[in-house]
């Protein structure tokens, strides 16, 4: 738990962090999600939460963005919920694709998709959830959501919901050839409806990061105090994170900074740290995996600076003290 006199010392430092990293990743911007973002190009929100419920800001952190991708983490925790561990593997598995996100690729050895964190397993997840029909799906759906931010206000936004719908060919095409090879069942447009229907849900960066620390308290959210998943749901929901969050980066984003994460073609970046904080970042610039561009630069940035690679050697850190290091470390001897 941060003290609280370090909590200006964080705040000052997310200041300067997100200075240095305002004007840079530009030339790295390969796309905007949509177009329209292109006019958007300058926002950049950074929010954290720690589980004790403190909070730490800065930038475009009340810019509403969709989630786009980072609501595939929350499908597939329902569908975990509604279902049991055994029955989603059945359908859904749990190693990285190394594709991009919307690639028509399968776990053939066992007809199904290889993670729920693209939009082959995504669109299994939706179909998972519990619920009568298309309505009671995201309103149950939502509903988790805004357990999760501790926002009674999340809602879908309609018009980027018939955006969606009306540019959705290959997830159309995704679904039918599921369908055919009997990895999908049901009704495809409702079901469709559902998955892109979380996709269009507009959240914040201060949002994004309470959802994050509900994740790393197990499920509790730190400021309401209600429960948005069981324990056991959210121990593999960030496992999968961890491995499949970032498209077909997420090795390097392993590699570089090794939070569980799950990003966004709307220029969100979830993270979640178990038992210390979630955190968010905001900015539409894309990458060519569909990451946003300053977020990742950032992340990279905070991993190195103060020591959050859940691999890296033991020291102090700005959102909570781990064993300080050795003092008196050995000296290497090089022949």
């Amino acid at each position: 738990m941060p003290h609280p006199e370090e909590n200006a010392v964080v705040q000052q430092q997310i200041e300067r962090l997100h200075a240095a990293h305002l004007g840079i990743g530009d030339d790295q911007v390969v796309t905007y999600y949509s177009s329209e973002m292109r006019a958007e190009s300058h926002r950049f929100g950074i929010a954290f939460a720690h589980i004790d419920g403190t909070r730490w800001r800065h930038g475009d952190c009340d810019y509403a963005f969709p989630l786009q991708s980072i609501s595939k983490v929350f499908t597939f925790g329902l569908a975990l919920e509604d279902n049991g561990r055994e029955d989603v593997l059945q359908r859904v598995g749990v190693e990285p694709s190394g594709d991009p996100f919307n690639s028509i690729s399968f776990d053939e050895a066992n007809n199904r998709p290889l993670n729920p964190m693209i939009n082959a397993g995504a669109l299994v997840a939706a179909r998972l959830v519990a619920g009568r029909d298309t309505d009671e799906k995201v309103e149950r759906l939502l509903e988790r959501l805004r357990l999760f931010a501790g926002n009674p206000d999340l809602r879908v936004d309609e018009q980027v919901l018939d955006e969606e719908l009306g540019g959705n060919d290959r997830n159309l095409a995704l679904s039918y050839l599921m369908r055919s090879l009997g990895m999908l069942a049901g009704d495809v447009d409702e079901n469709l409806t559902v998955y892109l229907a979380m996709c269009s849900v507009r959240v914040t960066a201060t949002d994004l990061a309470m959802m994050g620390a509900t994740l790393a308290n197990h499920g509790l959210n730190p400021s309401t105090h209600q429960r948005a998943l069981p324990r056991w749901v959210v121990r593999d929901v960030i496992s999968v994170m961890g491995t499949c969050g970032m498209y077909d980066a997420a090795g390097q984003w392993a590699f570089d900074v090794g939070i569980p994460a799950k990003s966004g073609v709307g220029g969100g970046i979830l993270l979640t740290l178990p038992e210390r904080f979630g955190g968010a970042f905001f900015s539409p610039g894309l990458d060519r995996h569909g990451n946003s561009v300053r977020g990742v630069n950032m992340c990279r940035d905070l991993a190195s600076r103060f020591g959050l690679h859940p691999y890296a050697a033991p020291q102090d850190t700005m959102f909570g003290r781990r064993e300080p290091a050795d003092p008196h470390p050995r000296l290497e001897v090089h022949d």
